[in-house]
């Protein structure tokens, strides 16, 4: 289920999106504070306690390298992986800078599945279930070619279960673990946090929005 939860959430978003063609906005916005505020708790109830328990040292770094990695993303990347996608305007190829940095991403995401993460696997798969939507309602309406947008996202699909499988597989990522792991979280503390931030207008909370972050809390603190 590691593998396939990432992989499934991606094509039921592509599905939705392709199919139902939602239009209301402020329900993705409260998955998407949800599925933030999921993956933050998860990283720092279960994927931070344990990188330090590791006693390697220069941790702190790793974890800020991962930020910084992930803001270099985001400059090719527009902020796609937390939906933060703009323009209607006509595409006939994919845009391989966004292609490339969310792949990559993605890739990175599947590393600490790889060490029984299971609950990340679920973390993972609910953050990309609405991003999954928005690229593919963002695709749809600029006009990029059908079958260009379904190669798009099956290749995104397929990104998260590789990085697991190259983590439980490749012997130079499993010398490296734990600080592999730590720049994930560095990169998942950036993503979570500034889906929280984005996902509503002007960046004003109300009791929708919090009882949605409220929530992403209690179950990773339950699971």
């Amino acid at each position: 289920m590691n593998y396939l939860l990432p992989l499934l959430s991606v094509l039921l978003g592509y599905i939705i999106a392709s199919i139902l063609k939602p239009k209301n906005k402020t329900n993705l916005k409260l998955l998407l504070a949800f599925s933030g505020s999921f993956l933050l708790s998860l990283t720092v109830m279960h994927l931070l306690p344990e990188v330090y328990e590791s006693n390697q040292s220069n941790i702190g770094i790793f974890i800020m390298l991962g930020i910084l990695f992930q803001i270099i993303l985001e400059f090719f990347s527009k902020g796609a992986e937390h939906g933060h996608v703009h323009g209607h305007e006509n595409m006939h190829h994919i845009p391989w800078l966004l292609f490339i940095s969310l792949c990559i991403h993605a890739f990175l995401e599947g590393f600490p599945v790889g060490q029984q993460h299971d609950n990340l696997a679920i973390g993972i798969a609910i953050h990309h279930l609405p991003i999954a939507i928005i690229l593919t309602t963002f695709f749809i309406n600029s006009h990029l070619n059908p079958k260009a947008i379904f190669a798009f996202m099956i290749t995104f699909a397929i990104m998260t279960p590789l990085g697991t499988l190259a983590s439980d597989y490749l012997p130079f990522i499993k010398q490296y673990t734990t600080q592999i792991t730590a720049i994930v979280i560095g990169i998942l503390f950036h993503i979570s946090s500034t889906i929280i931030f984005e996902s509503s207008e002007g960046h004003k909370f109300n009791i929708a929005k919090v009882s949605m972050i409220v929530i992403g809390i209690a179950l990773a603190y339950f699971i």
